[in-house]
């Protein structure tokens, strides 16, 4: 079964933790107070409970040409339990499996960029620090 489809120039946020309902909807609550247009398309399905990289890996693959998706965002037990909420970012396309962490703050110019192809996965990935989180282009 293939993965969700985001809106028209949204990204997929893909609940994988289910342990707080409390903690999603702050993180989906953040996600809409981050930017004036709406940028993801949260996902709370429980069949993608626990769901990691490589079943996400596995699910696009068996999908339909049409029906695949370049990147998702996981809202996973870090991102739920973190204040910055760092979603775990994962190429499905051009590096599948390829990942670094994005907190809420810069997820809507990441999702941006990335559903008008103005920028590509490995730009923001490159651009991770040593923890392989993306806190921007060299401002901190």
């Amino acid at each position: 079964m293939p993965l969700p489809q985001p809106h028209d120039l949204t990204t997929l946020v893909l609940r994988t933790d289910f342990g707080d309902d409390a903690a999603w909807e702050a993180l989906c609550a953040a996600l809409d107070g981050a930017d004036t247009y709406p940028c993801a398309t949260p996902v709370s399905d429980p069949r993608f409970a626990g769901a990691g990289v490589q079943t996400l890996l596995a699910e696009e693959s068996a999908a339909g040409e049409d029906e695949r998706i370049c990147e998702v965002f996981l809202a996973d037990a870090t991102a739920l339990a973190g204040p910055d909420h760092p979603l775990l970012a994962v190429d499905l396309f051009t590096e599948p499996g390829r990942t670094f962490r994005v907190p809420v703050r810069w997820y809507p110019s990441i999702s941006a960029n990335l559903s008008i192809a103005n920028m590509d996965f490995a730009e923001y990935a490159d651009a991770a620090d040593p923890s392989g989180t993306f806190r921007g282009f060299g401002d901190g």
